[in-house]
């Protein structure tokens, strides 16, 4: 038995952690494969992998599961996780709070390292940088400043076993979303949390990976997303609530939820905010 349930390892812009409860609401009570394809933090993921079994389910509700995401590092972290976390745990126990190493760490190719060395890279860079933010330049190059923390806990060995635990059997995949969907049908369910539709010009954190995710890559999505529907897997999408997004799915169930929203450059724009959740089935409109 874990001794802490499974949760995200990697604190993510836009992550679902507190949306958890509204999104485990919506999603089918039995899924044949379950994919995040904009894995990120991976909170739905993670939520549904620690769910204790039930008399009348006695595993989890998904018989599979695909975590996919474009940002290699992530993925090279989940897979050092999954295979060998005992090997991370010892080589995050080298790191800590300290800008010149923060500095220097961050200037090492990861394409270099094996997927342990670059998972634990990449939690420290995260665990340390401002913000955590993974914003990465147009050649790829992690481009984050050091962050100014108390204390910030860089290795938690019992939330990295526990996530092991859930990833065993978990496909892990860099790929694009709809390589990941392509062969979705009835009795599947995917969860997409792309990066947003901009709320202002200012408000821009598409750079998770390089080429970013722009106009057109949302609307590819919005084409995916009918794709689905049309060949019986259920989907849900989290987006902005902006103008752009409500024309964009306009054809489809979208509910306006509350959301926490901790990264903007002005402190006084944090906190909650309306995001909208979209469903392949429903009844198609905006539902409060």
């Amino acid at each position: 038995m874990q001794a802490v349930p499974p949760k995200p390892i990697v604190k993510w812009a836009g992550g679902k952690s507190r949306l958890v409860p509204e999104l485990r609401a919506r999603i089918p009570a039995s899924i044949r494969t379950y994919a995040e394809p904009f894995a990120g933090g991976a909170a739905l993921f993670f939520a549904l992998a620690g769910e204790p079994p039930q008399k009348r389910r006695p595993g989890r509700i998904y018989e599979r599961a695909v975590l996919a995401d474009r940002n290699e590092d992530l993925l090279a972290c989940y897979r050092a996780v999954r295979d060998d976390v005992e090997a991370l745990i010892e080589a995050l126990g080298h790191y800590r709070y300290d800008a010149d190493l923060f500095y220097a760490t961050r200037d090492v190719d990861p394409t270099t390292l094996d997927d342990v060395a670059r998972g634990a890279r990449f939690i420290f860079l995260n665990r340390t940088c401002f913000n955590g933010l993974w914003r990465v330049n147009a050649s790829g190059k992690f481009n984050v400043p050091f962050g100014r923390y108390t204390n910030p806990r860089i290795l938690d060995p019992d939330v990295l076993r526990a996530a092991s635990h859930a990833l065993q059997g978990v496909a892990l995949e860099v790929a694009d979303f709809s390589e990941v969907t392509r062969d979705m049908g009835p009795g599947d369910f995917v969860y997409f949390d792309p990066p947003y539709v901009p709320v202002s010009d200012t408000a821009d954190f598409t750079s998770y990976a390089s080429g970013g995710f722009g106009r057109p890559d949302q609307e590819r999505l919005v084409a995916e997303f009918r794709a689905l529907r049309e060949r019986g897997a259920k989907a849900m999408i989290s987006n902005a609530d902006t103008e752009e997004t409500r024309s964009l799915y306009a054809d489809f169930a979208v509910y306006v939820v509350r959301a926490a929203r901790n990264i903007n450059s002005d402190p006084t724009k944090r906190g909650e905010t309306n995001e909208l959740l979209v469903q392949s089935w429903g009844k198609r409109g905006v539902h409060a």
